[in-house]
């Protein structure tokens, strides 16, 4: 196989030939199809996060099909279409994971910056951190919903039904969520930098029915500020 690895912070990816890897039990080999670059990965490679797994493979917006398994994986089956996420492994028995809130895991692994991630030919990952995904859409449109779609998705579930949803920042998460809440009725505030025209622009070209600054008091007046800052908070949880 060959990877894109990095060997050292702040330096460029390597391209680099590595051995077939086999996977363990419970774990899946897929080819890879695709592999979306995610700010996330920009902040491992400029050492912005602590303690990563060096050399590592970087990339988690990844789809692929399975081309080994482990012989305990069930469920899935050579030639299945597949993604991977940012969370690649958790403990199942910290009490984050317990309460059904394993992106705080307390002793996770992270596709990409703590396990080898997608910049590759093939990539190695735990079968049941792995996502079926059918055959509907090219393997390039799907792959930001393995990372900005999916962080986003929660929030919204969070939000429960509300019919005014506000997004702090309208980047690779608010831009997929927007649309989904659009499709489903709710009415859209999208709160930018100071300034930044061309995103408000860009947020309301998907049917924002308001854009403006951070500072800004949305003309909604049914949705109190609180409540956005706490979607902000959410929206930063992985």
């Amino acid at each position: 196989m060959h990877a894109m690895v990095l060997k050292k912070l702040k330096t460029p990816l390597e391209w680099t030939e590595l051995p077939d890897r086999q996977p363990d039990p419970h774990e899946i080999r897929v080819k890879v199809l695709a592999c979306g670059v995610c700010r996330t990965d920009l902040h491992v490679v400029d050492g912005e996060l602590p303690d990563p797994k060096l050399p590592i493979i970087p990339g988690h917006e990844i789809v692929g099909r399975i081309e080994a398994m482990g012989n305990a994986v069930k469920g899935l089956g050579i030639g299945q279409r597949v993604g991977i996420p940012w969370l690649g492994h958790t403990d199942g028995t910290c009490p984050y994971c317990l309460l059904q809130r394993e992106n705080l895991c307390d002793n996770p692994l992270f596709t990409g910056f703590t396990r080898d991630g997608g910049f590759a030919t093939a990539a190695i990952a735990d079968a049941r951190f792995a996502f079926p995904l059918g055959e509907a859409g090219s393997d390039i449109s799907i792959a930001p919903l393995l990372c900005a779609g999916l962080i986003g998705w929660r929030s919204l579930k969070i939000a429960g039904d509300a019919k005014n949803i506000g997004f702090y920042g309208f980047g690779a998460a608010a831009h997929i969520l927007a649309q989904v809440a659009h499709r489903q009725g709710r009415s859209v505030y999208a709160f930018t930098r100071v300034g930044d025209v061309h995103t408000q622009t860009f947020a309301k070209s998907l049917a924002a029915v308001w854009a403006g600054s951070s500072e800004e008091m949305p003309p909604c007046r049914s949705m109190p500020r609180s409540s956005l800052h706490r979607s902000e908070r959410w929206f930063q949880r992985r």
